[in-house]
């Protein structure tokens, strides 16, 4: 079964998604016939590479919220990250533009350590201050992956994986996607933003249900099929 998630890495509640999909998959019977597909997605691609002034600043300056708004929400954003065992720091978030990171994370799928780089990419830049817009700091997350550097310099270099990150992008755009994260089951349900775990676990189970439906066989005589329905069984009704 596929799974594909949009998300992207300077958005707190992507990483909470992260997070609470990851518990409903583990305990999922069939966790290992799902593959997870990360999709890129900006929640704010107008941000230049590097952005003058504390995230508190950002969100005052672009959204128009108040200084203790954005402070209130801060502090509710933290203790639900806290409850699912993440530590953000808001004080300490660098504002940067996330394409590149988009970028990395790609190829990082390509060489099959995504899931690794986007939980390094989500951490860096909510728990530990980190500048995702900052070129070093990629390739150090990337070849703490087990990414080559040579080969992530290169590729940022060359925006190898630019026309990937833009097809996410549309793609969520042609799914009529407003805001992140944004799951994808089987390419038939969608579920948006961080629900809880419980909603997950049920997603799963239904979506495998109706991709693996339950086939009635029909006992076989000389070679012939015959109506199973007189077979012995118990019901309701006693056996």
């Amino acid at each position: 079964m596929k799974v594909e998630i949009w998300s992207d890495i300077a958005c707190p509640w992507c990483y909470i998604g992260k997070r609470r999909f990851e518990k409903a998959l583990a305990a999922f019977p069939h966790r290992d016939e799902v593959v997870v597909h990360w999709r890129s997605y900006q929640l704010d691609p107008t941000l230049p590479e590097h952005h003058d002034g504390t995230e508190l600043d950002y969100l005052v300056d672009r959204k128009g919220m108040s200084r203790d708004q954005v402070r209130r929400m801060f502090d509710q954003v933290t203790a639900i990250a806290a409850d699912e065992g993440l530590a953000y720091d808001f004080d300490s978030v660098v504002v940067a533009n996330s394409f590149a990171g988009h970028e990395l994370l790609h190829l990082a799928k390509a060489r099959g350590v995504g899931d690794a780089v986007k939980e390094a990419l989500l951490s860096a830049h909510f728990e530990h201050g980190e500048d995702l817009g900052d070129r070093d700091v990629l390739v150090r997350i990337g070849v703490a992956a087990g990414l080559d550097a040579d080969e992530i310099v290169r590729d940022l270099d060359g925006h190898r994986w630019r026309k990937d990150v833009v097809a996410d992008i549309i793609a969520a755009q042609q799914l009529g996607i407003r805001g992140v994260p944004f799951f994808v089951l089987d390419a038939k349900y969608g579920i948006s933003g961080a629900q809880p775990t419980e909603l997950f676990a049920q997603a799963l189970e239904q979506a495998w249900r109706e991709s693996h439906p339950v086939v009635m066989l029909q006992p076989v005589t000389s070679g012939v099929a015959t109506d199973a329905t007189d077979a012995a069984a118990c019901g309701p009704a006693g056996c």
